[in-house]
């Protein structure tokens, strides 16, 4: 008689996720999944009208859907670290806060590259820091999920410092992955290519940009934040129970040319 293996389940009931730049966009996509598949979600954003809209909405979907919401700042790494320590230890850790100020490289102010690698990696650095050390001290599994890019394996003109932060996020998490490894906890990123959000639409109100964004992913069609809310749900459950340290790529076919 042949046993048949079952598949990993994707239900996160009784597990608790952080999600940074949950208010919009992908964030708010991934805490909507989080939510839906049974996880207790805390949301963080810095504005915290828009946030709370956000949360209020995941908890009316009724169902397992739960939330709360922590307007923060996630620049602000003391007021982060407290946080999570307060409100941790979390079992799933989704970094979608993120930030970019696009110019040619020759006019990149420092002003510019301090504000953006500030976000995309110091805070992204010290957030997954601070939700892994909430996990050893429990002694507990967990997983760490970075939203990064596809400009985390490629470069784009007039994104050098955006291209810059996103490769330092894909180091980082390899290393990461490595030393908590033995722990544990499973550290990866998500790499979405150019994905429709209020942040993206001013590209996508651009003929020629939309067309030449569109020439390179291979699908054909610029992406939606539900092509990331499947990865999410994937990278946070046990059906990724042995994937560390590496770049799932929601990107169409983009990298792949």
């Amino acid at each position: 008689m042949i046993t048949l293996p079952r598949t990993p389940s994707l239900d996160l009931t009784s597990k608790r996720a952080l999600v940074t730049g949950a208010s919009s966009g992908i964030g708010l996509a991934c805490a909507a999944a989080l939510a839906e598949a049974g996880a207790h979600v805390t949301m963080v954003a810095r504005g915290a009208e828009r946030l709370e809209q956000a949360c209020a909405a995941i908890c009316d979907a009724g169902g397992t859907a739960r939330a709360q919401a922590q307007a923060l700042d996630i620049g602000d790494i003391a007021a982060l670290r407290d946080l999570i320590a307060t409100e941790g230890p979390f079992d799933v850790l989704v970094n979608a806060a993120g930030t970019a100020r696009h110019s040619p490289a020759l006019d990149t102010t420092e002003a510019d590259f301090d504000a953006v690698a500030a976000v995309n990696i110091k805070a992204a650095y010290f957030a997954a820091q601070a939700v892994a050390q909430g996990l050893i001290t429990a002694g507990r599994p967990g997983s760490i999920i970075q939203i990064s890019s596809q400009m985390g394996h490629v470069g784009g003109i007039d994104r050098a410092v955006y291209c810059a932060t996103k490769h330092a996020v894909e180091g980082m998490t390899k290393a990461m992955a490595m030393e908590w490894g033995s722990h544990g906890i499973r550290v990866n990123t998500i790499c979405p290519t150019f994905i429709l959000t209020p942040l993206t639409q001013a590209t996508f109100e651009n003929p020629e940009r939309r067309a030449w964004v569109e020439s390179k992913i291979k699908l054909g069609r610029v992406g939606t934040v539900e092509d990331v809310m499947g990865a999410v749900l994937y990278l946070a459950s046990d059906a990724s129970a042995l994937v560390t340290g590496t770049a799932l790529k929601v990107d169409g076919g983009w990298t792949a040319g």
